[in-house]
């Protein structure tokens, strides 16, 4: 069983997506999408310089276009639209995968393989939501920083006890404490014991209190569009389960801005559905490394560019249908 999943915010480095405006097409689908969210995806995919893609309101879209990019040319070869309304993404054909999930903002990118959402309606939702964390972001200086090792029980106590919360619970031994830059700094000054403590690359509080604001905006940008039931089976970051109801998956997009990442549950499901291999789209790495430390003995190709994509659709056509056996 092969689970595809799509990485979240901090993943970005400047020019990962310079190798895949190679292949015939991308630059035409990316020169699109950027139509779709009014931000030249192009520019900041290869130019733009890391604090530029930094920023949550650049980043989020950024990270669900090369996606659903990657997504395009590993399910189908690349884009096939002809100019008039683009098909959906989900695979209708033989080959595909047994379950899709997303890392936090990765979410809409999985919402999208599955077919709950067009690519250009994700887009459009990622736009809205990177406009309005970048905002309620701005009312307090806030950041996340990874704590890796120690008592996962301890770690627990001692963020509590500086005020932090616990907003990705990633397994493998990772959780991401998220706070006032303030609370971070006593964190890193106090770390819990045998653990380390690395600031992440990203700009504000996400899922927690602080994202509040960001809600209503989600809620309203929700509102406008019409999910259809997925065609995969989408796992949801909240807690795990597999979510049926395309409305459902809408709804869970939407909270889940200021709620915790339950990444450590995503993968108990795809462990209790029998998975064995993992692909994780463009720009890969994170999420395969979480795969190899929590799912022990599974395979993974992390695609990074389009070097990457033999080797994934190897794992993909070997593993398709094996979730229906």
């Amino acid at each position: 069983m092969l689970v595809l999943v799509a990485p979240g915010q901090g993943s970005q480095t400047p020019g990962f997506l310079t190798p895949w405006l190679d292949l015939p097409g991308a630059a035409d689908r990316l020169r699109g999408w950027s139509e779709v969210v009014g931000l030249d995806l192009l520019r900041f995919g290869t130019e733009a310089d890391a604090e530029e893609i930094r920023d949550t309101a650049v980043a989020q879209p950024l990270l669900v276009a090369s996606a659903l990019l990657s997504a395009e040319y590993l399910l189908a070869d690349g884009p096939t639209d002809t100019g008039t309304a683009p098909p959906p993404l989900a695979p209708s054909g033989p080959i595909r995968p047994d379950a899709v999930a997303g890392h936090s903002v990765g979410e809409l990118a999985a919402a999208a393989v599955a077919g709950v959402l067009s690519p250009e309606a994700a887009l459009l939702l990622v736009r809205r939501r990177g406009l309005a964390m970048a905002e309620a972001a701005a009312v307090t200086a806030t950041g996340m920083s990874a704590v890796l090792g120690g008592d996962p029980d301890l770690v627990a106590a001692h963020l509590e006890r500086l005020g932090l919360t616990a907003a990705n619970t990633n397994g493998a031994g990772q959780v991401v404490a998220a706070g006032t830059l303030e609370q971070l700094a006593a964190l890193s000054e106090d770390r819990p014991e045998r653990a380390r403590v690395i600031p992440l690359k990203v700009a504000g509080a996400f899922h927690t209190a602080h994202m509040a604001p960001a809600v209503e905006a989600m809620a309203a940008a929700a509102g406008e569009l019409q999910p259809s039931d997925p065609v995969l089976p989408w796992v949801s970051n909240a807690d795990g389960t597999v979510v049926g109801s395309g409305k459902e998956v809408l709804d869970r997009l939407v909270s889940q801005v200021s709620n915790p990442v339950r990444w450590d549950l995503c993968t108990e499901t795809f462990l209790s559905r029998g998975a064995d291999a993992l692909i994780e789209l463009c720009p890969g790495g994170t999420l395969t490394g979480l795969a190899k430390r929590a799912m022990k003995g599974v395979r993974t190709v992390a695609v990074k560019t389009p070097a990457d994509l033999t080797a994934a659709r190897e794992l993909l056509a070997e593993h398709s249908g094996a979730g229906d056996r």
